[in-house]
């Protein structure tokens, strides 16, 4: 069986001060307890809201909470600042952070333009900074398996990848998504189109079509359509489909996938799974897995960036290769508002 090493892993010897800005519920909910989970030292945190910072300390052991973002970004124990805010807010906060001397992990989707991206990007990289982008699903375990068996060659050339959202969007209709245009393309897919461009990896793009429904029996109060397709299509004939029906009615929600590669085939979920399996040559591997995407993830997200400041190297969650999946992902929203025209990539309006 082939070895792989899937865990959230952090740099021995070196603990920066982690600073917290944007406190609310997705960083509540995952980040502070994957930080919490892995001992990272949480110098301080800021929120806009002063409501969404209370029980901080005594429930992650965030050691300082500050009124103003100007009092963080100028303690010199906080080396990396964690972004966790809306998009919209973003790339200016990004900014602020780099003008400090602060190494960055913003929350995805990085910009709402790639153009932005590309400039903010630039930025970190004139200053000698480091910047990620908590893109937490490539360190979901059955993803994370996944992607160390395709980096091994354990499929050979990867021709196809399938994704199936098996559960109902119906909590959408309670949320602050369902106002998003495109919710379920570019907040909820870029993961799955982020980790499908990773599994394939070294091919050109051609181009990417999307489609959004809405399924029948949604709530004609309901915004935001919970039914989508998106299709990335290689120029050898490579393909990946991410696939919403949007309203599956199951006690066991999942969300499978599938690599067929020229020498074998992956399968495996990223929700209620216990394994991911590995068919080539006639014979079945299992690969059991431990943690869960939330926390898991986020903490995996955080460590590479910490591990690639120590070690001097380029995250493996670097802004700069997340430009591509900021790129597919509104390319996907572009066809989906033109009734799934294929968008060669260097159309995406910037």
């Amino acid at each position: 069986m082939l070895s792989i090493d899937y865990r959230p892993r952090f740099p021995a010897g070196y603990t920066p001060g982690i600073g917290l800005i944007g406190c609310g519920r997705i960083v509540r909910s995952a980040h502070l307890p994957a930080y919490k989970k892995y001992g990272v030292r949480l110098a301080g945190a800021y929120d806009i809201s002063s409501a969404a910072t209370v029980g901080l300390h005594e429930e992650f052991g965030v050691e300082q909470v500050y009124d103003d973002l100007d009092s963080l970004l100028a303690n010199p124990e906080i080396e990396v600042v964690d972004i966790g805010t809306h998009p919209a807010q973003r790339v200016a906060l990004i900014h602020r952070a780099l003008d400090a001397g602060k190494h960055v992990l913003a929350q995805k989707p990085l910009a709402l333009t790639v153009a932005e991206a590309r400039e903010v990007v630039a930025k970190a990289e004139r200053l000698g900074l480091k910047f990620a982008v908590n893109q937490n699903g490539r360190w979901s375990p059955p993803w994370r398996i996944a992607t160390q068996l395709v980096e091994q060659g354990a499929v050979g050339d990867v021709l196809s990848v399938t994704h199936l959202f098996e559960t109902s969007f119906a909590w959408v209709a309670e949320s602050h998504f369902d106002s998003v245009p495109h919710w379920g393309i570019y907040d909820y897919s870029i993961h799955w189109i982020d980790i499908s461009r990773c599994w394939m990896q070294g091919k050109r793009i051609a181009e990417v079509r999307a489609r959004e429904h809405r399924p029948p029996h949604q709530p004609a109060t309901a915004q935001a359509d919970w039914g989508f397709q998106i299709e990335l299509i290689y120029s050898d004939g490579a393909h990946a489909l991410i696939w919403s029906p949007g309203y599956a009615k199951t006690s066991r929600p999942s969300h499978p996938f599938w690599i067929y590669g020229s020498a074998g085939t992956i399968r495996g979920s990223t929700l209620n799974a216990d394994a991911v399996e590995l068919e080539r040559d006639g014979i079945t591997q299992q690969y059991t897995l431990e943690g869960t995407w939330f926390p898991d993830g986020f903490a995996g997200t955080l460590g590479e960036l910490c591990c690639a400041i120590a070690e001097s190297r380029e995250p493996y969650n670097s802004a700069r290769h997340n430009l591509l999946s900021l790129q597919l992902t509104l390319a996907a929203c572009q066809s989906a508002e033109q009734d799934g025209r294929p968008i060669p990539v260097e159309e995406v309006v910037l």
